[in-house]
Order: structure tokens, then C-alpha cells, then sequence
């Protein structure tokens, strides 16, 4: 099981941890949400736990609790830049449907 991040999403995610001044990557994962039912959840974190999987993409270390990581297998995490928005997007090879806003989805 793995996960990919874009370069886009490594240099946003290595320039913000040090803004920040600390801290040894982020966390990515899953909660149940929304109107389709799990969203994804991404937080900085200052330690790993021991049960999660880590996947480093240079000097950024991305951990992942082993019941996201059923949901997230294969998911490319990219950082893109739509007009006057921008943000993570996440290419979710599970992913079989999406809420009409697309804050949650569905495996």
C-alpha cells in the first residue's frame, strides 16, 4: 500500500513546515462526513505514531493511520492552483463517487 504527492504538493508542504518552524511532516486520512460519507483530513503533526505508515518525498514525511490507509491506497496528493483558489487535491483511485460539493466522497 503507498501513496504519491506531486512536486507541486512537496515544495507547499516543505515551505509551510518552515513557516512553521517545526514539526516532522503531515497527516493524512479519513473520517466519516458529509453527505457521501468519509472526507479527508490533513493536519501537521510534531510526531509519528507507532502505527502509522510513513511515506517520505524528500524532507517531507507524510503518515497515514493504517484504517485511512485501506481508503487512501494509490491516492495522489497534489496541490493545484485553480484561479483564485488553491489547495490539495486528491486523486483517489477508490473513489467511486463524490457529493455534488465535493467535500466528501464515497469507496
Amino acid at each position: 500500500m503507498a501513496i504519491s504527492m506531486t512536486d507541486a504538493a512537496v515544495n507547499h508542504v516543505a515551505r509551510f513546515l518552515e513557516k512553521r518552524g517545526h514539526g516532522s511532516g503531515i497527516r493524512v486520512g479519513v473520517r466519516t462526513s458529509g453527505c457521501s460519507g468519509m472526507a479527508y483530513v490533513l493536519e501537521f503533526i510534531d510526531q509519528v505514531e507507532a502505527e502509522d505508515q510513513v511515506f517520505e518525498f524528500g524532507d517531507v514525511r507524510v503518515a497515514i493511520d493504517p484504517k485511512s490507509l485501506v481508503y487512501l491506497d494509490g491516492t495522489e496528493l497534489d496541490f493545484v492552483k485553480e484561479g483564485l483558489n488553491e489547495g490539495f487535491k486528491f486523486n483517489n483511485p477508490n473513489v467511486s463517487s463524490e457529493c455534488g460539493c465535493g467535500e466528501s466522497f464515497n469507496v
